[in-house]
């Protein structure tokens, strides 16, 4: 009894034959993004680097080689390692923040510094042949190394040269890690973390540093306001001095000119002379009398002025007064000269 079948066996065939070559070029068709590179290996040997775009490989015969990659996940305070296996190697820059190390400085102080990595894949060939772990190695050149810039320097110093701290690391780390096939772009220390009694004892230091800025600042302060005290106080002094001087010579000048207009007044003879000379010494005597009275209810008279005030009368007696006598020897000049009469030695002017 013969059946006819649905599909000849030719047809079958040729639809296996049809269905294995898709599988195929679906198996050798690789699509490599941009920044990405994939190592080719055939029959177990390196053959050639897939770059982005379109590439067709022979299946079964030639396979990607897998790159093993460890990133870290922070999770609360930890961190937690997550390792896996790529055949899509990454050319861009990658961070790689491991967790804090504990480091001695040479003070023995025990720090935890945590530290970020930025590294750059330069040659995928290398980065997997040359090292078995290219990220593990990588984090722990950069932790040793870590470790011996540190310990050579003193915590203060930490501090304060962070910069020289990175700089270091990465020109440690170069040399070695170009061998793998790798560029380390730049090292950060992001946090430094102290014991509790070292970070208490630089808070007590902190603040007496500034204390003693504080009294220092202070000092000089009240130093330059008594320099500049003392300076406005002698300069002030100078300027008294020099206006006393002044007002002395133009007292001694008007009192010159002002014996001078008497003598010329009363006549210029010796005798004429001394009683001018003792009249104007009583006056003054006279105008001090008040002084002399401040600070008590008597006053003793000592016996050489009676001769000053008998000079003094006999003055008045023979020409009135010094002012009286100065004044009718301005008047008759004016009468000759045409000029007014003045005021001479506090006098009244004659009318």
């Amino acid at each position: 009894m013969n059946t006819d079948l649905p599909f000849s066996p030719g047809l079958i065939l040729t639809l296996i034959i049809v269905v294995i070559g898709i599988l195929i070029i679906a198996k050798g068709l690789v699509i490599v993004r941009q920044s990405e590179v994939m190592v080719i290996e055939r029959l177990g040997s390196f053959n050639r680097l897939l770059e982005s775009g379109i590439n067709i490989i022979i299946p079964f015969i030639e396979q990607p080689r897998a790159i093993t990659m460890v990133r870290y996940r922070k999770m609360g305070e930890d961190y937690h390692p997550i390792t896996s296996s790529e055949v899509r190697i990454d050319r861009r820059e990658t961070v790689m923040d491991f967790p804090g190390q504990p480091v001695v400085t040479t003070d023995n102080v025990t720090v935890n510094i945590n530290g970020a990595l930025y590294y750059q894949i330069i040659d995928p060939k290398r980065a997997v042949y040359e090292v078995e772990n290219m990220s593990q190695a990588v984090e722990v050149l950069a932790k040793t190394t870590l470790r011996s810039v540190v310990g050579k320097m003193e915590l203060d110093k930490l501090f304060e040269s962070r910069a020289e701290v990175n700089n270091e690391i990465q020109a440690a780390m170069e040399e070695a890690a170009s061998k793998w096939g790798v560029k380390i772009s730049r090292v950060e220390v992001q946090d430094i973390a102290m014991p509790e009694e070292v970070e208490s004892a630089m808070r007590l230091q902190m603040a007496a540093e500034r204390k003693r800025r504080a009294t220092v600042t202070e000092a000089e302060g009240e130093k330059s306001a008594a320099i500049a005290m003392a300076q406005g106080q002698r300069e002030s002094a100078i300027l008294n001095a020099q206006g006393d001087k002044e007002s002395a010579i133009l007292r001694a000048q008007g009192e010159q000119e002002s014996i001078k207009l008497v003598l010329n007044a009363i006549g210029d003879s010796d005798e004429h002379k001394r009683t001018v000379v003792g009249y104007l010494l009583g006056q003054s005597y006279i105008k001090g009398l008040p002084n002399m009275a401040k600070n008590g209810e008597r006053v003793f008279v000592p016996y050489e002025s009676s001769a000053l005030l008998g000079s003094m009368g006999m003055f008045r007696e023979m020409a009135g007064s010094p002012e009286d006598a100065v004044s009718r020897h301005l008047r008759s000049s004016d009468n000759q000269s045409g000029l007014r009469g003045g005021i001479v030695g506090g006098g009244g002017s004659a009318s």
